[in-house]
């Protein structure tokens, strides 16, 4: 039907008569403010789409049901009509069983395609390609290099891409990767897709939406819904720390309390009975915490209620909790790492907690969107904050408490509602390389200005032509690719061992690891670097566990219950950059003089004392403070901007450290490192100077087979806005 045909109807009867007997079936007693307007956007318009709505406001239906509508009224043969994709397989879980009776009822295959899904369904896929595959970025790759032959049928007629949490995709390498695999599925597309982009938490529509269509922006329809937002409840409670950057089981023993004990003693007493998520941060501290909590279970004879979540744990583990939460039968608190972050549906959950103060607002709401989904039920969140104790001898930087001054300044920009813009990303050299080998693999060669046509676009453009020559050159003399007489680059030695491992699919780093069995049953996975043998003990999945047999070979440990352990080594978790507006905000807390009636006793007390040390060294003013034989600069801006001034200190032979407000200068006095910040504002770096100063720049997966220049190129143009910044920096510095 043409669309002036649609421009005067209402939006429920713009769809299928199949769908809007659906919608009656589950007594829904009207569409929702973003379904109404997405459906019309859909289906009166041939644009992309960008749903912005919170949790729990139907932005899944507000995309499918005009997508099936148009899909059932689509007439061109064989091929996928939609094709969903997720970050996470658990969301996709999710979205199948919540599609499941809506596509059934409308004789639409539905597929889950991703590895752990049956491969039966895929199968069938494959036969008779037509209806919605709900997918991850690994497995549009894998589909690109194992099913080469098939994939033009596959996706060579979808009719809607739809991207779900698209903000995770906005920064980082899966971000780089999904933007390639969807520039290449538009290449072998008989006509483009249509994107429709789903997310709660996006600072900026315009950046999403020139994400979603490079060439375009303008045309892409943006939907948003701020929705009623309920009331929210929240604390933040401080706890005293020698070593509060520490996690460990043994601490938690009789006579050896730390602040981990005290939090875990109040989520024992204020969570249990209900459903809520704690997100503890790193893995280890979730097994740390699990650990106290289920240990208070066991020693009081009642019931756990506490479960650890996070990537390491086996599949079946984590669903099983997952379940246990959806299903609301049974009291549950999920202890997770950002696992749960996502739009994972866990049912309704009385309140979300946090182990350390916010550094990413994005985070932050997503969470926090997790609570407060019934109405009338307020949102509640509890941030534990754990504060160094402080000494005589103890630096400015711990007298400035500086978690409970960030957990306020969050809270802060919670109200004005702030969400940082995604990052530039550093993995712009190894999507590219990972992407040239994929494409090359996939189609037998390709030419090399082919390559850079299909791959070198949107964010991945900061790889130019030039650059792109260099990387072609370091990858033949690394064997990974060749070029034939006729100039088709095909796959070199190398690049043949690369592209068929099964871990290509995928961008980013995955270690080898051991895998733990206990009586038959798959418990997760550690890293490899863990020295284990017979007879070590170790904590993992809420449980202590002791290391029953090893085999080398298929690196398998078989463990049996024990009374004690310590936890595993897990990687170190990257820590989340902060915001210039989060960095001011930090200072606005410093120079206010309220107290916030959220603020626990010892937090309201560290706050007070936090200020007293702001004001008593004059740090409104002061930007050079002596602390022992070295110097901290406070720059009160944010990561970006401090690691450029760290880099061009660095560059005039000073070691440098960077820390939440500013940087510390090694082994240098205050008027030393002052005259150096002069020198720098006389002579600002350009970001191409300070590169060569930088190390450590082979960060990503396969940056160890990029030429050197070509990293250091890229990092100068990801931080030129930052070393932009030095000139009026140097400036405030010495006023």
């Amino acid at each position: 039907m043409p669309h002036s045909d649609y421009e005067n109807r209402s939006s429920f009867d713009l769809l299928h008569p199949e769908i809007q007997r659906w919608i009656w079936d589950q007594k829904w007693e009207a569409l929702r403010t973003v379904q109404d307007e997405t459906i019309r956007a859909v289906l009166t318009t041939d644009d992309d789409v960008l749903i912005s709505a919170p949790t729990a406001a139907g932005k899944t239906e507000a995309a499918f049901l005009p997508a099936l509508t148009a899909a059932l009224a689509d007439n061109r043969g064989q091929g996928l009509a939609v094709l969903y994709i997720s970050p996470l397989k658990a969301l996709i879980n999710d979205q199948f069983r919540r599609l499941e009776g809506l596509c059934e009822s409308l004789q639409l295959n539905l597929v889950r395609w991703h590895g752990d899904a049956p491969q039966g369904a895929k199968q069938r896929l494959l036969r008779n390609p037509k209806g919605i595959a709900l997918i991850t970025p690994e497995s549009i790759e894998a589909m690109f290099l194992r099913r080469s032959r098939n994939v033009q049928k596959l996706l060579g007629r979808v009719k809607f891409i739809v991207i779900d949490e698209l903000h995770s995709f906005m920064q980082g390498a899966r971000g780089l990767h999904l933007f390639s695999l969807l520039r290449r599925i538009d290449a072998i597309s008989s006509e483009r897709p249509r994107r429709l982009g789903l997310s709660a938490t996006i600072g900026d529509l315009s950046v999403a939406a020139a994400w979603l269509n490079e060439e375009a922006a303008e045309s892409v329809q943006i939907i948003s819904d701020d929705g009623h937002a309920p009331e929210l409840k929240l604390q933040v409670r401080a706890y005293p720390d020698p070593e509060p950057d520490e996690d460990d089981i043994e601490a938690g023993e009789p006579g050896r309390r730390r602040a981990l004990d005290a939090i875990a003693d109040h989520v024992f007493e204020v969570l249990r009975g209900d459903n809520h998520l704690m997100f503890a941060g790193s893995r280890r501290r979730v097994e740390a915490l699990s650990d106290r909590l289920v240990r208070r279970s066991a020693a009081l004879r009642v019931p756990n209620e506490f479960f650890p979540h996070h990537g390491s744990l086996s599949k079946l583990l984590r669903e099983e909790l997952e379940e246990r939460l959806k299903a609301e039968k049974l009291p549950t608190t999920a202890v997770a790492t950002t696992t749960l972050e996502l739009g994972i549906d866990v049912g309704s959950v009385k309140s979300v907690a946090q182990v350390g103060a916010p550094r990413s607002m994005s985070s932050l709401r997503q969470r926090l969107g997790r609570s407060g989904r019934r109405a009338g039920s307020p949102a509640i969140l509890r941030i534990y904050v754990r504060e160094p104790i402080i000494a005589a001898d103890s630096d400015i930087l711990d007298r400035l408490h500086l978690e409970v001054v960030r957990s306020v300044a969050a809270v802060r920009l919670l109200i004005e509602k702030f969400i940082e813009l995604p990052r530039i990303d550093q993995a712009v050299a190894t999507v590219v390389l990972h992407q040239v080998l994929s494409v090359i693999a996939q189609r037998g060669g390709a030419m090399a200005h082919e390559l850079f046509d299909l791959i070198c676009q949107g964010p991945l453009g900061a790889m130019d032509q030039e650059l792109f020559v260099t990387l072609l050159r370091g990858m033949s003399a690394a064997s990974l690719v060749e070029q034939a007489p006729n100039r088709t680059i095909m796959l070199g030695r190398l690049g043949e061992v690369i592209t068929s491992r099964h871990d290509f699919y995928a961008v980013f780093q995955t270690d080898q690891e051991w895998r733990l069995i206990s009586s038959g049953r798959e418990l997760g996975t550690i890293p490899i670097v863990n020295a284990l043998g017979v007879g070590s003990i170790l904590a993992f999945a809420g449980h202590r566990w002791r290391v029953v047999s090893v085999d080398d070979l298929s690196k398998v440990l078989e463990v049996a219950p024990h009374r004690s352990a310590k936890i595993p080594k897990f990687d170190k978790t990257a820590t989340e950059p902060l915001d210039d507006r989060f960095v001011s905000e930090m200072r606005t807390v410093y120079r206010s003089h309220d107290q916030p009636a959220y603020l626990d006793g010892a937090a309201r007390e560290v706050l007070s004392k936090a200020r007293r040390a702001f004001f008593d060294n004059d740090l409104d003013n002061a930007r050079f403070l002596a602390a022992g034989k070295d110097t901290h600069i406070f720059t009160w801006r944010g990561s970006g901007t401090n690691a450029a001034l760290a880099v061009a200190l660095a560059g005039a032979g000073l070691e440098c450290a960077v820390h939440e407000i500013g940087i510390t200068v090694l082994d240098t006095e205050p008027e030393v490192a002052r005259e150096l910040v002069g020198k720098i504002g006389e002579a600002p770096p350009n970001s191409s100077d300070l590169a060569d100063f930088v190390e450590n720049l082979q960060n990503a997966k396969y940056d160890e087979f990029v030429p050197d220049q070509i990293l250091r190129t890229l990092w100068a143009k990801a931080n030129a806005p930052y070393v932009d910044e030095l000139a009026s920096l140097t400036t405030e510095l010495l006023s």
